[in-house]
């Protein structure tokens, strides 16, 4: 899947798109940290360059904001340190 994202400097966070369903289904808008993208993916970059690092890591990125999704699809998804817990 292609990474869509954006950085959201007043977030300090990295705010990306994905398809729990597949790409004919809904897209989904999740957001990680910038201490989480540092603390569990040794990223070192900040600001908009956190963006290449979210892409770097969106193959285990993604399955945890679609864990987050189908767990309460009506919430807001934020992916903190806590979501990679067994990755570290």
């Amino acid at each position: 899947m292609n990474f869509e994202g954006i950085y959201c400097f007043d977030m300090a966070s990295v705010r990306f798109a994905f398809y729990p369903e597949g790409p004919g289904g809904p897209r989904v808008l999740a957001q990680i940290s910038e201490e989480t993208l540092h603390d569990k993916f040794g990223a070192r970059e900040i600001g908009e360059r956190l963006l290449e690092a979210c892409r770097k890591h969106f193959h285990a990125i993604e399955p945890a904001a679609v864990a987050r999704y189908r767990n309460a699809p009506r919430r807001p998804i934020t992916l903190t340190t806590e979501d990679f817990a067994l990755h570290a």
